[in-house]
This record gives structure tokens, sequence and C-alpha cells, in this order.
């Protein structure tokens, strides 16, 4: 299974800063001060940054129909030749009704629908048409944004999911693009509307990625979690670029993510930074554009910092510019990316896969939102275990097609599967693969139940469920007991997994085998695990949602999932190349064309560290080539080594 991680142009990953002067913000073309803004460019220059995402402050730049600010466009104008002249690039973002908590209609809106009133949109046609032509050939534009989060401008939030007409937003934005193409504008073009579409949330706010694909150069997601988890904090933004890269097989690029310094303390900003930079790197991205360059406490005043005045403290630097530890993080990994060739690195090919459910975007008839969001939270919950157990784990969508060539197939509390998904993985298990299920009835009791055909026949028990009723999970935390080795679990070894879930989804399977091994069982020796071979393969049941209750649990991970899934990957021959006992420190691998690997030792621990990895073949080497028998970690530290074969 190819592991998706397409790039841009040459290769080169842009490594860039949302863009607003502290002189003024969305309003700092009003007051544009050249003096500052060199600085500004310098400061971030200087730190590895060489490309910024600048915006046109929609109100000032059009404020009538079919008219332009000629003053602010002439600033526009000196802004890219500064970039020019410091050897700089950015990405000019059209429509700005949105910023930092606020939107702001062009005085001339008068109500319109932004995406489907036909005089509305051919201003926005007109407006990208005319800026684009002006500044298409000029060498510093590296690309070209439509918006910046015009879902949010769009009110999608205050009208309900589903409300915002899918065709009429796929429609506006072929118009918006086909009209910067015509202009002779050939730089990439994204939407900007932070691809928080269905097939990534589960919930439809009327920008499908699917949809808008073909009309695009790259992804663009925007993320701002916050989670009850450390390691799923983490991962999070990581298992994003997952599941956008095999969508189209577009490159991704973390357009916007971030923090305020009036949330974390400095130290913990970079630690996140760190985290968030490495492990989406990992994940296939190959663009990196934090927001954002500054603070603003000169702008107390000014909305939206009035009244979100968090939105104030954002920056890399502070509001005299001076650098915090987060700039110095983004510098050190621009010396990483130097370090091991970025531009010619690829993720590796993996033979396991994390299978998503089409449940989580296509719109089944009789389905329910939590059937649509839960695939989301399950998978994103194995990533992080697969993470855990260092598994070069690869996701596989069903709405694309299963792949043929995976040794490992997770299926991951999933409650629904469509009968060919079903029928492609008990092909493969036939044909010799390891495929792993974890039952999960649902959070809501309406066709409460997993939608699994023939489950007796397929994982070789007989069922003991009531029809209409659940067997709940009594126990605090279910404790299991191997009753034979199994990968590296040894046989008479205990694991204890966490227990949540609604009154529905707080389920096991009660079965008994009739074909099938028990591998483990509970603390009431029902079972827990089962392996039932299927022609070449084997099907694997997990009769507790692991991943259900672990997604639903604050402060879980790493939780025994990790320790299943290695023991999956050993069984079906699919064992990392390098790995370490602790799961709470993530091995990763790049591959350099020239036929290096490099290999990723990313902490999840607040204190140092020094582990000693396993190696299956080669050496390890610090990128100076010096030898590497143990990798010590700072707090939430990077290192990066050279596999070697020697």
């Amino acid at each position: 299974m190819k592991r998706n991680a397409a790039k841009l142009g040459d290769g080169t990953p842009w490594v860039g800063v949302n863009y607003w002067s502290r002189t003024g913000g969305p309003l700092m073309w009003r007051d544009y001060r050249t003096d500052v803004i060199d600085e500004e460019l310098r400061t971030m220059r200087d730190h590895g940054i060489t490309l910024t995402r600048s915006f046109f402050y929609w109100p000032d730049f059009m404020p009538a129909e079919n008219t332009l600010d000629d003053q602010l466009v002439a600033h526009y104008d000196d802004f890219l030749d500064r970039h020019h002249a410091l050897g700089m690039t950015t990405i000019p973002t059209f429509i700005v009704g949105h910023m930092s908590g606020q939107n702001w209609d062009p005085a001339w809106r008068d109500g319109r629908d932004i995406f489907s009133d036909p005089s509305f949109v051919a201003q926005q046609e007109w407006y990208v048409r005319t800026l684009g032509a002006r500044w298409k050939d000029h060498p510093a534009v590296a690309g070209w944004l439509l918006t910046n989060e015009i879902p949010i401008y769009g009110h999608w939030q205050s009208r309900g999911i589903g409300t915002i007409d899918a065709d009429a937003v796929t429609a506006w934005a072929k118009t918006l693009i086909d009209a910067l193409r015509d202009a002779g504008a050939h730089q990439p073009v994204s939407v900007g509307d932070g691809a928080w579409g269905v097939e990534i949330t589960g919930a439809d706010n009327g920008f499908r990625i699917r949809d808008l694909e073909p009309l695009i150069d790259f992804h663009g997601p925007h993320v701002y979690r916050m989670e009850t988890d450390e390691v799923r904090q983490h991962l999070g933004a990581a298992f994003i670029c997952e599941l956008l890269g095999p969508i189209g097989g577009k490159p991704v690029i973390m357009e916007e993510f971030g923090l305020t310094s009036d949330y974390v303390s400095e130290e913990n900003a970079a630690h996140y930074y760190r985290q968030i930079l490495h492990n989406t790197l990992l994940a296939g991205a190959t663009g990196w554009i934090p927001w954002n360059n500054t603070d603003y406490d000169e702008l107390w005043h000014q909305e939206p910092y009035s009244h979100h005045p968090f939105e104030m403290h954002f920056g890399l630097t502070d509001d005299q510019g001076r650098p915090k530890e987060q700039l110095r993080e983004v510098k050190r990994f621009t010396e990483v990316l130097r370090a091991v060739d970025a531009p010619r690195l690829r993720r590796a090919d993996t033979r396991i896969a994390l299978v998503v459910s089409s449940f989580l975007e296509k719109p089944y008839p009789f389905t329910q939102p939590e059937d649509h969001t839960s695939v989301f939270a399950h998978t994103r919950q194995a990533y992080v275990a697969a993470r855990e157990a260092d598994l070069p784990v690869g996701v596989a969508r069903e709405a694309d097609g299963l792949p043929d060539d995976c040794a490992l197939y997770l299926l991951p509390s999933a409650k629904q599967l469509t009968a060919p998904g079903w029928r492609h993985l008990l092909a493969r298990a036939e044909a010799g693969a390891t495929v792993y299920a974890s039952y999960y009835v649902g959070e809501h009791h309406v066709q409460r139940g997993s939608w699994w055909p023939k489950l007796d026949e397929t994982f070789g028990v007989v069922k003991q469920l009531r029809y209409g009723l659940t067997d709940p999970i009594e126990d605090d935390e279910v404790r299991v007991t191997f009753t034979r080795d199994f990968g590296g679990i040894r046989a008479g070894e205990e694991l204890v997994f966490p227990v949540a879930g609604t009154e529905n989804s707080r389920t096991y399977l009660p079965v008994e085998p009739n074909g099938a091994e028990v591998l483990a069982t509970d603390a009431h020796g029902r079972p827990f695990l089962l392996s039932h071979a299927r022609g070449a393969g084997r099907v694997v049941l997990c009769t507790y949602p692991v991943e259900h209750m672990a997604a639903l649990t604050p402060r879980v991970n790493p939780e025994p999932t990790w320790r299943l899934y290695a023991a999956l990957a050993a069984e079906a021959g699919v064992a990392p190349d390098v790995t370490v006992d602790d799961p709470r420190v993530l091995v990763g691998r790049m591959e350099h064309e020239d036929g290096r690997s490099f290999v990723w030792f990313v902490s999840q621990h607040a204190e140092p560290l020094t582990v000693k990895p396993r190696v299956a073949d080669g050496t390890l080497r610090d990128l100076t080539g010096q030898h590497f028998p143990a990798v010590e970690l700072f707090p939430y530290g990077v290192v990066v080594t050279e596999l070697t074969r020697d």
C-alpha cells in the first residue's frame, strides 16, 4: 500500500507563516509601514521561514462593486516587491470576510448569499480575476487561496449542518478558480476553507472535499483541536493529514495551526509546535504555515482583539518583534529538513492498512449523525495505538476501494461497513492476510448492533445476543488474560483496558467459539480475542469496543490496544523495522530517493529519557554519521537518525 506524500512543484517544502503586520492586523493596509514590514519579514526569514500567507481584507480592498482601493492595491504591490527582495514568496488570500473570531461584510453585500446569489458571485469573480491578473506574473507569488475559513463566514455553524448547498459551494469555487486561471494565474490554488468537510469530520458543512478536490492543487487543513488526551492532541493534526492524503493524491499543506500564548507557557508552546511539525511530516504533509507571525498588543482597542483578546497572542514573535520559542522551534525544524534533504524524501510503502469505513462520509439512508462522527473518533484512536506500536500504518478509505496488497487490516470499533467492503476484507483473509475487527453497536439506540453480515460464519463463533437488548460491560475496567503466546504477548500475561461509553455503546459481544481459537479471555472467562482461519489467512475478533472506549477516555494513552496491534503485526509478519519498547516514544521512518532511510524518534514524555531501539536490519547513526546505539530525548523531544545497512 502506497502512503501518499504528494508535493508541489519541485518538492521543496513550504515553510511559512500566516501574516498580518503588528501595525494593524486586518487593517494593516490602511497604516502601511514599510520599516516594520521589512523588520517582520527579515525576522521570519532569519528563522528559516521563506513564505507568508497574506490577506486582502475584503471590506477595504473592495469598497464598492466593481471597485478596488487603488492605494491598498499599491501597498500590496510594494509588499510583493519586499518579499522578492528578501528571497521570500507569499500566498495571497482573496475573500477575507472572516478573521480571528469575527465576520466582516463589504458594505455593498446587502444580505446576498455568498455562494448562490448570481450578482454577488459575479462580484467575487470580478475581484479574483482583476487582482489575479495584476499579480499573476510576480515572482513573489507562490500560490493563491480563495478565502480564509469561508465556511465560518457563510455561517454554516449557525445555519446547522447540511444547510449550505454543497452543489452551490462547488459551483462557486469553480467559478472563482476559473476566473483566476482565465486571468493567467498559473500558481497552485486552493480554497482556504480549512478542510473541515464531511470526509474528515463526518459532519457535512457543504464544503465537500471530494467535490472540491478536482478544482484545487493542494489540501489545506486548519487544525486547532483541543483534546482530553496528550497523545491524541499531538497526533491529531497528523491523522487529519492521513485522512486527506488519499483524496485525489493531492499535496497536504498545514495551512493553519498554532496556539495563543495566553493559553500555554512558552516552553509548552514550543513542545506543541515540535510535535505538530514532525508528526505531520511523518503523516505526509509537505508544507507548514502556522498562525501567525506576531502579537498585536497595540491593537487592544480594535476588533476582533477587543472582544477576543487571546487572539492578540498567536504570534511567533511578541508585539515588539522578539522571537518566541515557537519561532526557534520552526527554525530547528527547517534545519532538520535541510539535513535529510526533505524535497527528495518519501514515506515508505506499508502492508498495514487502517480501514476507514465509508460511513464517515457517505450519506447512506436512515443513518444517524453519530454513525458518521464515531468513525473519525475510533479510527483516530486506532491511529494513535498503531503509532504507539511503531507500525507504519496506512489509512485505507473504504470509499476509495480497499487495497489488495496488505498483510494486516485493522477495522477498529466499526459498527458499519458496506457488504462489498466486508467481502473484500474476507477475500484478503482468504488470500493470506490477517483481518482484525472489534465489536461496536453504536452510541444511539436506532438499529443498535454491528451491521456485520454472517458474523458467526465469518469469525468462527456462535453469538449469544438477544434482540433489542445489550450486554453491558459492568466492570470498571476490562482485565484480559492471554491463553497462549500471541506476537509479543506471552501466555498468562494480563492487559487492562479502560471502560467508557453510552448506555448503548458500553457493550460487549457474548460468543462461544465454533471453529475459532480463543486467544484471550476477560475476567469472567468470556472470550475477548479470537482467531479464525480463513483460507491462507485469518480473521481476528475482539469482542469489546476497545478503540471506542479509549476514544472516550481522558488522559488514556498509551492504553493496551498498542500491544494488541503490535502482536497482530508480528503474527502477520509485518513487525516494524525499528521499534522501541516504550509506547510513549513514537518511531517513524522516511526514505530518500537515493536509498537512504531516516528514522524519527518522537517522545511523548514530559521528562528526559534514553531508549535503546531494536533494529531488524542495519545500524542507526546520527546525521553526522556517528554510531547511535541509544537515543537520548529531552522532554517531548525529537531525534532524527539515519538507518544504514551494514
